[in-house]
């Protein structure tokens, strides 16, 4: 069988490309479709460039960094590829990947890693952010925006079958497309992390520093926690506006590379996540690492951690509700035990999704 693979762009390396990077694995000689990438990006996931296929945004100026300026152009590029050629259509999509055009005689799997955030679940929160609640601008991005939600439900029924990276996320496709899905959850690396029993007294959060993210709950929390240190490996927009105030226990590391941060992964006390995510791989790692997770009681977060064995939840995002959970932590840390918190982690597996991800496609042709 031909098999094409179709990924939104590759312009930042996350966890939906680490899914990707696994799913070409198991088809080494499928063509590769984005809209546009990014060299950095294509030499980290090992991508042969002779089986890589890009749209015409790609040549549009500054796209591999300010791709996003072009998303009224997003559903003609998919759909310009032409596929006819092959059999099997294996899309990655969180935004305009399984809008491709197929025909009848072809197999349309996709792995859903969500529908589009922007577009539906964080519309009002993503127009605040970037300041577009009124004004020409604003009334620009609300048109196309709307376009994009009836384009996409439209681009849904392209696809003859849907996988979602959570149990949450599958109810978010049968809420905005009425399509079922299945869930396969995304691979994590567990052998790059071993456990150590031996923790140490600070607490420890990773993340790209972003809104949605909610960094600064965590911090407003930890700087009324004086007795606590919490160290804080990430960058991004929010960087400069989380580190105006400097708090004695509270550290912020910025960028840093993989062997630094999962040094203080393995060795905290426990992992402090505060984001409503689709799935959440950080969270496992820290497992990986027999770290417990202190997490928000929404998203794929429930999914992941074992409540009372691999962590504990807190129901509200807010500074009180995490020093709450982290006072309840510090009363329990004794019951944690990090081999069968690396146990929990072990069901996420890089072998376990691609076994899963195969049987389906197998089953499903």
């Amino acid at each position: 069988m031909k098999v094409a693979i179709i990924h939104d762009w590759l312009t930042e390396l996350g966890g939906a490309e680490l899914v990707l990077k696994s799913i070409l694995e198991l088809f080494p000689s499928a063509s590769l479709f984005t809209l546009t990438y990014s060299d950095k990006v294509i030499n980290e996931l090992q991508i042969d460039k002779s089986r890589l296929h890009v749209s015409f945004i790609h040549k549009l100026p500054f796209a591999q960094k300010h791709y996003r300026n072009y998303l009224p152009f997003f559903s003609s590029a998919i759909e310009s590829f032409d596929l006819s050629s092959f059999d099997l259509i294996l899309s990655s999509s969180y935004c305009v990947a399984k809008g491709v055009l197929t025909n009848g005689k072809q197999r349309h799997i996709c792995y859903c890693h969500s529908p589009v955030r922007y577009a539906w679940d964080l519309y009002f929160q993503y127009l605040k952010e970037q300041r577009l609640t009124s004004g020409l601008k604003g009334f620009v991005a609300k048109y196309f925006l709307r376009k994009l939600r009836t384009w996409d439900v439209i681009a849904s029924n392209r696809v003859d079958y849907f996988i979602s990276n959570s149990d949450f996320i599958g109810r978010r496709i049968q809420r905005v497309y009425r399509r079922d899905s299945f869930t396969i959850y995304p691979p994590v690396d567990l052998n790059r992390f071993q456990v150590v029993t031996e923790k140490e007294e600070f607490y420890f959060t990773c993340s790209r520093l972003v809104p949605y993210k909610r960094i600064d709950i965590i911090v407003s929390a930890f700087s009324r926690m004086p007795d606590k240190k919490l160290i804080i490996i990430g960058d991004g927009p929010d960087y400069k506006k989380l580190t105006t105030k400097n708090f004695d226990n509270i550290d912020f590391l910025g960028f840093q590379p993989f062997p630094v941060l999962y040094d203080f992964m393995s060795r905290a006390k426990a992992f402090v996540f505060a984001a409503e995510e689709d799935f959440g791989i950080v969270p496992v790692e820290a497992q990986a690492c027999g770290t417990p997770v202190i997490a928000f009681s929404q998203g794929g977060a429930l999914e992941s951690i074992k409540d009372g064995v691999s962590g504990l939840f807190f129901d509200v995002q807010s500074s009180d509700s995490i020093i709450d959970a982290v006072n309840r932590f510090e009363d329990l840390v004794q019951t944690f035990d990090p081999i069968e918190i690396r146990k929990n982690a072990l069901k996420f597996s890089k072998e376990n999704f691609q076994s899963s991800f195969f049987e389906f496609v197998e089953s499903h042709l």
